[in-house]
């Protein structure tokens, strides 16, 4: 990815290395919620699991949409770029304590929330440098 953003002909606002990174993350993380959502579905007291699965499809679409907004170089609106951050940020904040509740009981969810805390923090860095 970081190769994908040095050879566009406008150059990222920020180091291209550090994007890729960022981008990577997000998108990783959008995938990992749908993942867990998926395996959410199939345990036995799924119902137990409602509100965890409806975060982890929340974060997964806000994840990748910021993912998708940050891949596009060309002339970005800054105050759409941090309203999608502040939202990502967000959900994966709500994502993560949601997954962390029933960390003990399942794995997937346990990784899950490691993953949302990690794009939390990828996300509040990005903020703090536009």
């Amino acid at each position: 990815m970081a190769e994908m953003f040095r050879t566009h002909p406008q150059q990222a606002q920020m180091e291209g290395g550090r994007l890729a990174q960022a981008v990577e993350a997000i998108s990783q993380c959008a995938t990992v919620c749908t993942i867990c959502a998926d395996a959410c579905l199939g345990e036995q007291q799924v119902q137990q699991l409602v509100r965890c699965i409806r975060l982890n499809l929340d974060c997964a679409d806000i994840c990748q949409a910021t993912a998708n907004g940050l891949a596009r170089l060309g002339e970005s609106d800054q105050a759409v770029l941090r309203a999608q951050l502040q939202a990502c940020e967000a959900v994966c904040r709500s994502c993560g304590s949601e997954c962390e509740q029933h960390a003990q009981m399942h794995e997937h969810c346990r990784v899950c929330a490691e993953s949302c805390r990690h794009c939390e923090q990828v996300c509040r860095d990005l903020l703090s440098g536009l």
